[in-house]
C-alpha cells in the first residue's frame, strides 16, 4: 500500500493521513514511531493548532519513506519542509528517528486547509490536509470553496463561494494576472496586497449594522 504526499502538503498532515488511511489508527499512535522533541504547539485557549508543522531527522525521514511506501526524492518535492535542519537535533543520535514539533508558519510559510473534496478525488479518503499555500492560491474553482487559514483558533476549514462566483473567476485570472505582474517587473505578493486593500476598503457598515461590499470585486484582478 501506499500514500502518497499532496503537492505543498505539510509533514505533520501526511503522518495524519497515513495514520488514517493506511494503518486505521489515531495519528499519535502511529507517531510512535519518532523520538520527540518539544510538545505539540497549541492555541492560547488550549487547542491544537492545524498548523502544527513536524521536522525529521535523517533517521526519520527514512520512516517516514517506508511507512508510506514513497521514495525520499518525491517526499521530498512534495513537502516544503522536508529538508529542514533542526538545532535541537544532537550529533550523537544520527540513527534515532528523531523528530520535532514546530509552527508550520515558523518553518517554510503561510498554511492554509486543502480541500477536501479535491483530497477525496486524488486519493479515495475525503480527510483533512494542510497544506502551505500564499494567499492567492487559496480558491478552488473545481469546488468554489475559499481554503481557510489553518493558524486560526476556528473550527472552519473553507468558506462556501457558490454564491460569490465573481471570486472564483478571479482565481481562474490570476495566471494572467502574475504574468502581467512580473513583466511590469511586480510580483504576486504586492499584487495581492493591493487587491486586498481595494477590497477591504471597500467594506462599510450599511443601515441596520450590516455589511455592504463593494460591488467591483471581479475587476480588481
Amino acid at each position: 500500500m501506499r500514500v502518497a504526499p499532496l503537492a505543498g502538503e505539510t509533514t505533520s498532515s501526511l503522518i495524519d493521513r497515513i495514520a488514517a488511511c493506511y494503518y486505521g489508527m489515531e495519528a499519535k499512535a502511529l507517531r510512535s514511531c519518532w523520538r520527540w522533541r518539544g510538545s505539540r504547539p497549541r492555541h492560547g485557549g488550549g487547542g491544537v493548532r492545524a498548523d502544527g508543522e513536524v521536522v525529521l531527522n535523517a533517521a526519520g525521514r527514512e520512516v517516514l519513506a517506508r511507512l508510506c511506501g514513497v521514495g525520499q526524492e518525491v517526499l521530498g518535492r512534495a513537502l516544503p519542509s522536508w529538508g529542514h535542519e533542526e538545532a535541537k537535533f544532537r550529533a550523537g543520535e544520527g540513527g534515532v528517528p528523531l523528530a520535532v514539533w514546530r509552527v508550520g508558519g515558523a518553518v517554510v510559510g503561510p498554511v492554509a486547509f486543502g480541500c477536501r473534496l479535491c483530497t477525496a478525488r486524488r486519493t479515495g479518503a475525503q480527510v483533512r490536509v494542510v497544506r502551505y499555500a500564499s494567499r492567492w492560491e487559496r480558491v478552488c474553482v473545481r469546488h468554489e470553496r475559499w481554503q481557510l487559514d489553518a493558524d486560526a483558533d476556528q473550527p472552519h476549514e473553507y468558506l462556501d463561494l457558490r454564491g460569490l462566483p465573481e471570486v472564483v473567476t478571479a482565481q481562474r485570472r490570476w495566471a494572467g494576472v502574475v504574468r502581467r505582474a512580473v513583466r511590469a517587473g511586480v510580483g504576486p505578493g504586492e499584487v495581492f496586497a493591493l487587491a486586498y486593500a481595494v477590497v477591504g476598503g471597500g467594506v462599510r457598515v450599511g443601515a441596520g449594522g450590516g455589511l455592504a461590499t463593494a460591488s467591483a470585486s471581479g475587476r480588481w484582478w
